[in-house]
């Protein structure tokens, strides 16, 4: 099987959710950025302003909650939410692998002046789902995303909170289907966008998982979510989203980034996180023969501030990403060895875009960068 690059972007059309237009050899992403230039955003403005207003009116003592892990996009949430004059409850799923800097970030956001909820889970169920879902389905953010979805979606619902704010919508941002695209999160967009690969806390029930240990994982129903009133929608329907202005506002606003990239090439990004999400874009080497650098590096394409050529560069000047530090920590919480890793990591390499060459070494055939230093 033949990769196909996008040749606007870089992004191969083995991303998961991409529509790839072979005809003229470009991306949904792209095509996406493009259709953007034709939104009125004065109009979309004008719509959420009317949205909080209808809020308002029924005087809740919190009118919305924000899911927040302390990032810029979070941050930003925030920001906007508080200059709209709402009164949010902020949570928080509490990853395992927080680390100082998220912390200080997520304490910063708290600051600003919100109510705000740390939910851990019971660390016995959370570690054993994160390794079940690494060697069934080699990603070990299954768990986070079903929780950081969950625990909002459930308080809501419970407290019958009238309004979610969430962050972008990737069915827009990266390219999907055209009913999921827009404000709303629901259902079928959490099976689709949600990074569970399809399943919900259900399919994960055994012997040694039951339904009540996955409680924290579950997603109440569009049904349920009706009944009690509660509307999920994505800001950035209503703003422009662009991960370089969202930190410029949170920078603003005492967010701090990085020293270096955590994954991928932003200081400012999933840095809160001191392994879990770093295995998890890692893993997309072996899946789909491309990783977090691609995406940020379209990202900067398509935003104009990098050409494709340059975006080329940047990959090779990188190379091969291993994260060695992060995989030692990921393997001491779940407690298994690395070579273990390696094997349950090698049983996802995907092989048919990867072959082995006469010296045994796995290599993409007809790789978007000429002559790239393929290790055995």
């Amino acid at each position: 099987m033949k990769i196909n690059y996008c040749t606007k972007c870089i992004l191969p059309d083995t991303r998961p959710n991409i529509n790839f237009n072979y005809k003229t050899s470009t991306c949904d992403a792209c095509l996406n950025k493009e259709n953007k230039k034709k939104i009125d955003w004065t109009y979309r403005k004008k719509l959420f302003t009317n949205l909080i207003k209808d809020i308002k009116i029924q005087k809740k003592k919190y009118d919305c909650i924000i899911p927040v892990s302390g990032g810029k996009d979070s941050t930003w949430q925030v920001v906007v939410a508080l200059e709209y004059g709402l009164h949010p409850l902020c949570v928080t799923w509490k990853t395992p692998a927080r680390n100082s800097l998220g912390a200080e970030n997520l304490q910063n956001l708290i600051n600003l002046g919100v109510d705000h909820i740390d939910f851990s889970i019971n660390p016995k169920i959370e570690r054993k789902f994160t390794l079940k879902t690494f060697k069934k389905k080699g990603s070990p953010v299954i768990p986070m995303h079903m929780a950081l979805h969950a625990i909002p979606l459930q308080l809501a619902t419970k407290f019958k909170i009238p309004l979610i704010l969430w962050g972008e919508n990737s069915a827009d941002e990266y390219g999907g289907e055209k009913d999921l695209k827009g404000l709303k999160l629901n259902h079928k967009w959490l099976l689709k966008y949600g990074v569970t690969n399809g399943t919900t806390h259900l399919d994960w029930v055994d012997a040694e998982l039951s339904e009540n240990d996955l409680t924290p994982y579950s997603w109440p129903s569009d049904e349920e979510q009706n009944k009690a009133g509660v509307k999920a929608v994505f800001l950035g329907h209503y703003f422009k989203w662009d991960p370089q202005e969202t930190y410029n506002v949170a920078k603003k606003f005492g967010f701090k980034k990085a020293d270096t990239a955590k994954t991928g090439i932003y200081t400012f990004a999933d840095i809160d996180d001191s392994f879990l999400i770093t295995i998890h874009h890692w893993m997309k080497w072996y899946k789909f023969g491309f990783t977090r650098i691609w995406d940020n590096l379209s990202l900067e394409i398509r935003n104009h501030r990098m050409t494709r050529v340059q975006a080329l560069s940047k990959i090779k000047e990188i190379g091969e990403e291993l994260p060695l530090t992060e995989i030692s920590s990921f393997c001491e919480y779940v407690k298994i060895s690395e070579s273990q890793f390696f094997d349950i990591a090698n049983s996802f390499r995907n092989k048919n875009i990867w072959k082995k060459n006469s010296q045994g070494v796995w290599h993409i055939e007809d790789f978007l960068i000429k002559n790239w230093s393929w290790t055995k």
